[in-house]
């Protein structure tokens, strides 16, 4: 073939784009693409490697033959491209990069949409193009809607753990469209709005659930084909559920057919290992400075987005890409220009691709899983924040999981843990997570967190959940702490679905759809959450009782609800709760109640207060509170 046809496919501008960074549709041009030239069908293949002697493509196609499909260079850029007549969809294949210093590496393509299933390691070339998305009306109603003012709760899962097919075999994998049939007949009864998903990213270990990547442009083929995942998100907006993805920029895999020393030089990483590499972790960590590297990870997300239309990442690992001395120590990394530990490659490379991804679709959101005190993480694009949609609140995580472990007894010594992620809720626009990372390493699932007999830890979590829910801030459970999961999390089993047979289980499953239906009903629970104008506590300093009583507040002043919470074990008759107004309160929930596996204490239906000032307030109410129990009314 010509050099001009070649450059037809890979044009100057192309090039230009890429090495400028803003090239947003490089995954179309980089990559193995279905093509035809001169009336010939075929397949185009183009990679980047800059500092290669040679490229060459072998593959099923040639027999792996490693010197009859040599690749040309295109430009200065260090694109090698070269069309092969023949090249089917199916058909396997790997670049051979002869590096200047006489190696022979054999890599997967940074760009390939498909990847052999590990621990095989040859990327596949497929066609995303054909797939009849139904989705319509669920796309163009998400980029019209502000995601802080909406009810977002997620449901965080593992595609292979959340059940194992009942064939028999070794991994026990559902396909992605099986997948999505179980958990479209799950989540029809329950009421979260958003699904995030764990390790779709092509990677080799199981055991890192996808957070060392060697496949980013690849939906992992332990579940099926990229048409596969297609179906699934499909199947998911038919119900009007979204989908967030992990996605993992901090650091990538060391895999020999990876990204790392990509053509025999550091192309991806960074190449002073003092910036280039986690040394706890065993990973390498991009060079965000680079141009071609902000296209590579940039070009990512908008590739998740429009191909397989998704609704957020949850950015993994962001305080790692922020701090150049994360997780090392001294003499393992290289201060900044001003000797300070800011990257600030990483920060312009946030800003960079909030302000193109938020900026094109403002209905995506972008979560940053940030686990310190970094000023405007969230914040509007354009302005001095990072541009996140929405940031993990970690602080609100660890008081919340610290405080919950204690006996009740202590708890009163403690009781500010519960009131203290308020007094900075306004900082950012925050997420409230009880993910994966609270249920595995010896951290118990989360109702074996809980103290007492089990009657009691079934109890405490209902009780917790809801004071989760009524708090600011949106929600995110990990799969199985809906039911009460009681062993911890693995990767190699699926979830304990037996237990649903047993009444604590099947009660807390019910306690939590009524828990998540409540708020996707009540706007007074999501609608102000970064602000004071949707919260007012109460009384935040009963801790001698450890009782905690709040409002959340509406907009319109109509149907804001009242929560009381009570962490003891001790029935508290005649509780005196201040109250804003006087009007007669409607009970919405009872955590106590037998058919959620309590006690059986009864809560008034509705209680009228009256004009009797208590603690701060002109009014107040008397109300019996069940031991262990949580309260939600409605006025």
């Amino acid at each position: 073939m010509s050099d001009s046809n070649e450059k037809v496919f890979i044009s100057k501008t192309d090039q230009y784009l890429f090495g400028q960074g803003t090239h947003y549709e490089i995954y179309k041009k980089l990559g193995a693409h279905l093509s035809e030239e001169d009336g010939v069908k075929g397949t185009y293949f183009a990679v980047w490697a800059p500092n290669a002697l040679t490229v060459h493509v072998i593959g099923s196609f040639n027999d792996w033959n490693e010197t009859s499909h040599e690749m040309k260079k295109l430009g200065e850029i260090g694109i090698w491209g070269l069309f092969v007549p023949e090249v089917e969809e199916g058909t396997l294949y790997k670049y051979l990069i002869g590096t200047r210093d006489g190696e022979k590496l054999y890599k997967a393509d940074p760009f390939a949409n498909y990847a052999q299933k590990r621990p095989e390691t040859a990327s596949i070339v497929t066609d995303l193009e054909g797939f009849h998305w139904k989705d319509k009306k669920w796309m163009d109603k998400r980029d019209s809607l502000d995601p802080n003012k909406q009810p977002i709760a997620i449901y965080e899962c593992h595609v292979g753990s959340f059940m194992k097919h009942p064939d028999g075999t070794e991994d026990g994998f559902y396909t992605y469209r099986q997948f999505a049939d179980r958990l479209v007949e799950y989540l029809k009864g329950m009421k979260y709005t958003h699904v995030e998903l764990m390790g779709i990213a092509e990677h080799p270990f199981d055991g890192s659930w996808g957070y060392q990547v060697t496949g980013y442009y690849a939906p992992t083929s332990r579940y099926g084909a990229p048409k596969d995942f297609m179906y699934l998100v499909n199947e998911l907006h038919k119900i009007g559920v979204g989908v967030i993805l992990d996605w993992v920029p901090a650091h990538f895999a060391t895999d020999a057919h990876g990204l790392g020393k990509f053509d025999g030089t550091c192309i991806f990483e960074h190449p002073d290992p003092r910036r280039g590499e986690h040394p706890d972790w065993g990973t390498k960590i991009f060079n965000y400075g680079k141009p071609e590297v902000k296209n590579f990870l940039i070009a990512n997300v908008l590739y998740w987005l429009r191909e397989f239309h998704i609704d957020g990442i949850r950015v993994d690992a962001v305080a790692s890409m922020l701090y150049l001395d994360y997780g090392k120590k001294d003499g393992q990394w290289l201060p900044n220009e001003y000797g300070g530990n800011e990257n600030y490659d990483a920060i312009e490379f946030f800003r960079h691709m909030n302000s193109v991804v938020r900026g094109t679709y403002p209905g995506f959101m972008t979560i940053a899983e940030e686990s310190t005190a970094w000023p405007k993480v969230t914040g509007p694009i354009g302005t001095d924040s990072l541009g996140f949609t929405f940031k993990w609140n970690m602080g609100w995580m660890h008081d919340f999981c610290e405080y919950m472990k204690l006996d009740p007894f202590f708890r009163k010594g403690n009781h500010y843990a519960l009131t203290f992620a308020m007094t900075y809720n306004n900082s950012e626009n925050y997420i409230l997570p009880l993910s994966h990372d609270e249920v595995v390493h010896l951290k118990c699932s989360m109702v074996n967190k809980m103290p007492g007999y089990s009657i009691d830890k079934y109890a405490n979590l209902r009780t917790g959940y809801t004071y989760m829910f009524g708090h600011c801030g949106k929600k995110l459970l990990f799969m199985g702490q809906d039911f009460g999961q009681e062993r911890e999390w693995s990767e190699a089993r699926e979830l304990d679905w037996f237990l649903l047979s047993e009444k604590s289980n099947r009660g807390m499953l019910d306690y939590m759809k009524e828990l998540l239906q409540i708020y996707r009903k009540y706007p007074a629970l999501y609608e102000f959450d970064n602000s004071w104008e949707g919260f007012a506590w109460m009384n935040a300093d009963d801790k001698d009782n450890s009782v905690y009583s709040f409002v959340r507040k509406s907009s319109t002043g109509k149907n804001s609800l009242l929560f009381i919470l009570n962490m003891t074990p001790i029935k508290r008759e005649g509780y005196r709760v201040p109250v804003p107004q006087k009007k007669k309160f409607k009970l919405l929930l009872n955590s106590d109640e037998e058919r959620f596996g309590g006690f059986g204490n009864a809560a008034p239906a509705e209680i009228q207060s009256e004009a009797r000032p208590y603690h701060y307030q002109d009014f107040s109410l008397n109300v019996d509170l069940p031991p262990y129990g949580a309260l939600i009314y409605v006025f």
